[in-house]
């Protein structure tokens, strides 16, 4: 790898970088000596995150005259674009009955256009400078569990148009890499569960009596992330070995039940994967009720 002072003639973008696995990766690739080029939804986010190596833009990757700033501003740098990390992301999940197709279409503009947005504006630059496109997806890509139909639909569309267009750049000089986290430390999970309980307060009494207890269990299960999950800090590394390895994997887990579930899930049956899922999410419910979640009943999903 170069060294930092080599690093500092070296941009990278860093998208959803205000917290969680965005901020860690923009550290850790800022603490690498690279020129972070950190996307932030507010001025609050910026400057909590504003430090040496780090440059904090407001950056909604929905919003098409925010995409286009920050090519522009990548257009006027002279130095190269070492790698583009698209993290944003979102998570509302709910049953596919339930769940409004308002917000099945905000989880697809986030995790999957706004992506596809920002490789586009920056692909040109990223060809020039033979750099990489990491997209951040997630077990979920891989194994969908019940109420995350709209999460995983889109990380599964992003692994799809991540193949694509490994295939179609790689004669260019362009990586493009996939890492797939399994749980997390971060704050998506606790967001996730307060706007699903809106949801859930929305729903009639008859879709309350078909998922209630399946609610109650994934619920359960997103808490035990802050005990059972990996650090953020932890996937940045990987992230980061990801964006700078001169032949990078096409994809990285993160956490090893990321990696056993991805493992499964090639070598089972769909019916015996959806048992293995309903009898570790009657596990989950049970302990919820009577103690803490275990750490050894939680089956890793999206962070």
């Amino acid at each position: 790898m170069n060294s930092s002072t080599d690093n500092r003639n070296e941009l990278v973008v860093v998208t959803g970088a205000s917290t969680g696995i965005g901020a860690a990766t923009a550290k850790e690739l800022a603490h690498r000596g690279f020129h972070v080029l950190a996307g932030v939804r507010r001025e609050t986010d910026a400057d909590g995150l504003r430090a040496d190596g780090i440059e904090p833009l407001i950056l909604d990757i929905t919003v098409e005259s925010d995409v286009a700033a920050i090519a522009d501003r990548i257009e006027r740098d002279p130095r190269p674009l070492r790698a583009l990390i698209n993290n944003a992301g979102i998570a509302v999940n709910a049953p596919v009955e339930a769940l409004p197709i308002t917000q099945w279409r905000k989880q697809f503009e986030v995790n999957l256009f706004g992506h596809i947005a920002m490789t586009q504006a920056l692909l040109p630059a990223l060809i020039s400078s033979r750099g990489t496109v990491v997209n951040i997806s997630s077990v979920g890509g891989k194994v969908v569990l019940p109420t995350y139909g709209a999460y995983a639909g889109s990380k599964f569309a992003l692994e799809a148009a991540s193949d694509a267009l490994r295939r179609e750049v790689s004669g260019l000089g362009v990586k493009v890499v996939v890492i797939e986290p399994g749980a997390v430390k971060t704050k998506m999970p606790e967001r996730g569960i307060a706007t699903s309980e809106v949801l859930q307060a929305e729903m009639t009494t008859e879709q309350l009596s078909r998922y209630g207890d399946l609610i109650e269990a994934v619920t359960a299960q997103a808490h035990s992330f802050t005990e059972v999950g990996v650090p953020a800090e932890h996937a940045a590394k990987v992230i980061a070995k990801a964006a700078t390895a001169s032949r990078p994997r096409t994809r990285y887990t993160v956490g090893r039940d990321a990696a056993i579930l991805v493992r499964v899930s090639r070598l089972v049956a769909d019916r015996v994967l959806d048992g293995i899922v309903r009898a570790n999410l009657r596990s989950i419910v049970k302990k919820a009720r009577t103690s803490a979640p275990s750490p050894v009943a939680v089956v890793g999903v999206p962070r």
